[in-house]
């Protein structure tokens, strides 16, 4: 009797024990979600449903949650909508995106005090001071499997992720490949072994090949979208496009300690048809902000992409400080398009959502032309955009299409910028600060946010048209 006993207990812990090592595990997964707050109750669904099905569903963010939303990024305390969201949803953890330093760093600390979940970040070590309490991993346990997450963020040409570098004084940040060589050894003992990547999608590919132990890479940063997942040196690799249109569900089936099938699909967010109506009615409330809505001015014809919206940026700010030109970032420009109608104080602080401030400098012909270049090789490869009184011609090497080989920068007359002659230039002051080209004058900070004077010049002018304008061509 006791041996019939003793055999069927060990058939118990057998069978508990494989029962432990064959399952599915499945990752919900967003990126770049820039405060979306209106889709947010799509997302609660779709967990909602998810969970249903299987309990232990993992949720997780690859950076970026912030920054893009004046109602999120202006709210007391700094980001607290998409905390309270994420919170609501149950996120498991996310990592740190570029963004995420826009809040500063007393922002940011406090970002992650009111967070549920931890953020995981292997490159980002900040003072003690800061009371910035991020992690470099974390591992899972679902049925006896064990996954380890580890985090990393993208590193700009000047060593820092790209944002102010005032946002990131006390926080410092070693090369993403070195810090990934470093926790080799938690993929030696998990089963299950995830990359939370806010280094975008080359970068991702690049990873891969050098770390194939890797069962998953979670993307972000690019906004890159993927058709479910690739595999790429048999890493799958996920990534989506910004704020919130789609997210990815992966399904990894482990057999016996190891994965042994990868698969993901996308999801719809923004035409999801359920929503859930706590978290509705709580984007309803933070929504309900009349300052942000009021009108400023008409558009008389649809913005229809950033560079439309960039040289208009740059026509306001150089109109409302008398100066000569304008340059602008690309990547500071953070709306792609804008419908005709009305333009309230929203859609400026969307298009404009960094706080910063305005920098008057005297710049010589070819001062300018270099800071154009600066700006450039600074700012992932995207040339910045001017006012309307410029043009300027590229011309890339025909072997490295990102090389530049000629620049032909004229006035609105079509005469070629004199070199020698000395103009009056604004800017925002994140450009300001990582064009780093030589130049007499660095720069005087005029006190003024960009956004202000760009909210100034439409009230003073009422309607605006910028329809098929451009301010530059690229060859």
């Amino acid at each position: 009797m006791k041996r019939k006993i003793l055999a069927l207990t060990w058939l118990i812990i057998v069978s508990a024990c494989s029962l432990a090592q064959n399952r599915e595990i499945h990752i919900l997964s967003a990126n770049d979600i820039h405060a979306k707050l209106e889709y947010m109750p799509q997302l609660s669904a779709i967990v909602d449903s998810l969970r249903a099905i299987d309990p232990q569903l993992l949720v997780i963010s690859a950076g970026d949650n912030r920054t893009g939303n004046p109602i999120n990024d202006q709210y007391e305390p700094t980001n607290y909508p998409m905390v309270s969201l994420m919170n609501f949803i149950g996120f498991d953890c996310s990592t740190f995106g570029n963004h995420e330093f826009d809040s500063r760093q007393s922002g940011l600390a406090e970002v992650i005090n009111l967070s549920n979940f931890p953020y995981i970040n292997a490159n980002t070590i900040a003072d003690p001071s800061l009371g910035i309490h991020n992690i470099p991993y974390k591992i899972f346990n679902i049925d006896g499997i064990s996954i380890s997450i580890l985090g990393v963020v993208q590193l700009g040409t000047k060593g820092f992720p790209d944002t102010h570098p005032d946002n990131i004084k006390g926080i410092h940040f070693s090369e993403p490949e070195k810090t990934i060589k470093e926790y080799k050894w938690i993929t030696e003992k998990c089963n299950v072994n995830i990359l939370l990547s806010h280094l975008g999608y080359k970068e991702d590919i690049k990873m891969s090949s050098m770390f194939p132990y890797y069962d998953l890479i979670i993307g972000g940063h690019t906004h890159t979208q993927i058709n479910g997942g690739e595999i790429h040196n048999g890493v799958l690799i996920t990534q989506n496009v910004n704020k919130l249109k789609r997210v990815t569900l992966t399904t990894l089936t482990v057999e016996n300690g190891k994965v042994v099938k990868k698969e993901a699909k996308n999801i719809e967010v923004s035409t999801y048809p359920k929503k859930n109506h706590v978290a509705e009615e709580m984007v309803r409330y933070f929504n309900d902000n009349d300052f942000f809505q009021r009108q400023i001015a008409i558009a008389e014809t649809p913005f229809s992409s950033t560079e439309e919206l960039g040289m208009f940026m740059c026509d306001a700010i150089a109109e409302e400080t008398k100066s000569d030109f304008a340059i602008w970032n690309y990547g500071g420009v953070r709306l792609e398009e804008l419908p005709s109608g009305p333009i309230t104080v929203n859609n400026i602080l969307q298009l404009d959502p960094f706080g910063n401030k305005c920098v008057e400098l005297h710049l010589t012909g070819e001062e300018l032309i270099n800071m154009l270049v600066s700006c450039y090789t600074n700012d992932e490869k995207l040339f910045p955009l001017t006012s309307s009184k410029l043009y300027t011609t590229i011309t890339f090497d025909t072997k490295d299409n990102l090389k530049i080989k000629k620049i032909d920068v004229r006035t609105a007359d079509g005469r070629k910028l004199n070199k020698k002659k000395t103009y009056k230039v604004v800017t925002n002051s994140y450009t300001s600060t990582i064009c780093d080209s030589p130049r007499n004058d660095k720069g005087t900070d005029l006190n003024v946010g960009t956004s202000d004077l760009i909210i100034q010049y439409l009230e003073r002018i009422g309607k605006v048209n910028y329809s098929g304008k451009k301010c530059q061509t690229k060859r």
